[in-house]
């Protein structure tokens, strides 16, 4: 790829690298020339994107941050972080940090009540409105996750470009209007629109929560910790829709649904006031802005300022971040596929459960909505189950043990566990909802699908949180995305499967692709680490945190030796 055709993508200033002689060989053709394009973008994302993190962190080449690499930076002083300053979120109190991860998880349980809010509603609103197909009752729930697709696309790296705060409260503030006017619906397509729209505006938080969480949690421990209660709750929601939506459309009526979800996100939305900005480049721009204000001399910037923010750079850069994610990194594409066909099954539970626990039971709506419990308590055992395994990881990091340095047994080993319970639960489900074994039998398998969901998710979106760091809200958003495609989907193939496979048939279908697919934190474990090797884009962001927590410790000896000598040291060009 040329010098001109990198310039014409906006990519700014370049760190020009040297070309293998295979990869010179094959640029004749329009794929590899497509590859190299493609490679190339992710690299320079990572290259400038820490270029701006070295200097908001007073990390910088020579021992000042250098305004030359910024375009346009000449004569202006870069602002970065003082050691132990308040204002930077990893040195923000543990009660702030605890509020921000209590309001984020309320903010994803509205998320992803949503998505199953009108489940045992539908067959009401489909005899108001006079709707007999079967295809078209999927589509509240459908409509909802296409807006998942495409929502996490835009808001995770949209979050990267222009901070957490605003986004994450128009998008809520959007997802209550959307739901009122689902209560509002005067018929079945206005209602597919709003459903649609809904989904949209909800999928903000399921993108940008993980990035707020890396945002203020610079320990991997503390952050894995966040994570896990932030995933608990991102199952909670859909539970608790189907109880909501199975008494109240058979008592005050189904429009009832919408009315307690948007009440539920009127509370939810004093929180939401409070949360503060946590991206630490929005914040030091914040910073710059104010000493400008207070003297208009002054020529002090943000590095995040002085990054090109054009429009070919948003769309180029920023916008295709998840999808060059998903088309370069192995990890990345894994991931998705795993998580992908997990959580659509978990939205097969919508439609599979009333065709067990209804036709074959007789239970009704709000007691099936029961049904869904023991998924959350599933769940809820989830997580002894990952603070134990992290107690045994740092043990053994401090007694040295060369297992425990791996990267992939910092969270990976959970999914290993996760992935059988959860083939476990669907052959358990499928060979006892039988009319002569008793509806709990059945049932209880939620426990360990629940138990086997969580640990699943916990541990891959901890290792891709881990694995991309700074692009963690693009990471996630690539996986939410093409899990959201799977549940949009395969859900329309339930009813038809289960009534020509049976229970038992169709619930061992989806235990043998689970079983298929449960060998990959497997593979994780044993090639992790050649995988990573071959990830030029998990190379480059190895690279630049090392090369930037080395100049950090060089610094802070320099500052050590000159407190020491009672000299003064020189950080000039940093405020």
């Amino acid at each position: 790829m040329s010098d001109t055709e990198i310039a014409e993508f906006g990519l700014g200033p370049q760190i020009h690298r040297e070309h293998t002689s295979a990869s010179q060989a094959s640029r004749g053709g329009g794929l590899s020339h497509f590859a190299d394009l493609v490679q190339s973008i992710s690299n320079q994302d990572a290259e400038a994107r820490y270029k701006a993190e070295e200097a908001d962190n007073r990390l910088p080449t020579d021992d000042s941050p250098d305004p030359s690499q910024f375009q346009g930076a000449e004569g202006k002083t870069i602002i970065s972080w003082e050691p132990n300053d308040k204002e930077n979120p990893y040195n923000w109190p543990r009660w702030r940090k605890n509020l921000i991860l209590v309001t984020t998880m309320t903010t994803v349980l509205n998320s992803t009540m949503g998505s199953s809010l009108p489940s045992m509603a539908i067959p009401y609103m489909m005899k108001e409105w006079g709707i007999t197909s079967q295809t078209q009752s999927i589509l509240p729930i459908s409509t909802f996750l296409m807006g998942y697709v495409f929502g996490p696309i835009v808001w995770g790296p949209l979050s990267e470009h222009i901070g957490r705060r605003v986004l994450s409260t128009a998008a809520f503030a959007m997802l209550m209007v959307w739901t009122l006017a689902c209560a509002l619906a005067p018929n079945w397509p206005a209602m597919l629109v709003f459903r649609y729209l809904v989904g949209v505006c909800a999928s903000a938080p399921i993108a940008v929560v993980t990035g707020q969480l890396a945002d203020i949690y610079n320990d991997s421990v503390a952050r894995g910790r966040a994570m896990s209660w932030f995933m608990v709750f991102t199952i909670f929601g859909p539970l608790m829709a189907p109880i909501i939506s199975g008494f109240s459309s058979t008592s005050i009526g189904w429009r009832w649904t919408f009315w307690i979800g948007l009440i539920i996100a009127g509370a939810t939305s004093i929180l939401i006031a409070f949360l503060p900005e946590t991206y630490a480049p929005v914040l030091l721009t914040r910073r710059a802005r104010k000493i400008r204000k207070a003297d208009p001399k002054a020529q002090v910037y943000s590095a995040f300022e002085l990054e090109p923010h054009d429009m070919k750079q948003l769309v180029t850069r920023v916008l295709t971040r998840p999808i060059r994610m998903i088309m370069t990194e192995l990890i990345v594409t894994a991931t998705c596929l795993y998580l992908s066909l997990v959580y659509a099954i978990f939205y097969m539970s919508f439609q599979a459960f009333p065709i067990i626990f209804q036709d074959v039971y007789g239970l009704s709506p709000g007691v099936t909505g029961l049904c869904y419990l023991p998924i959350g308590i599933g769940a809820m055992l989830a997580l002894p189950v990952f603070f134990t395994y992290d107690h045994i990881l740092l043990n053994a990091q401090a007694r040295g043990e060369a297992w425990s340095k791996k990267e992939e047994f910092r969270r990976v080993p959970l999914a290993t566990l996760g992935g059988p319970l959860f083939v476990i639960s669907l052959f358990w489900l499928g060979w006892s909802a039988r009319s002569n074994v008793s509806f709990v039998v059945p049932m209880l398998a939620g426990i360990p699908f629940g138990a086997g969901f969580m640990l699943i998710f916990m541990a891959l979106l901890n290792y891709i949180t881990d694995a991309y760091e700074i692009f963690a809200a693009s990471a996630n958003a690539a996986a939410s995305s093409c899990r959201s495609v799977f549940a949009v989907a395969l859900p329309f193939a339930t009813i038809p499967m289960f009534d020509r496979l049976g229970i038992s048939g169709a619930c061992s279908l989806l235990g043998g692709l689970s079983l298929c697919m449960c060998v990959i934190p497997f593979i994780f474990i044993w090639k992790g680490a050649a995988i990573r090797e071959r990830s030029k884009f998990c190379i480059a962001l190895k690279e630049q945190k090392r090369e930037m927590e080395r100049r950090h410790e060089e610094q802070q000896r320099r500052r050590a030796r000159a407190a020491a000598s009672g000299g003064v040291f020189d950080d000039k060009e940093t405020i």
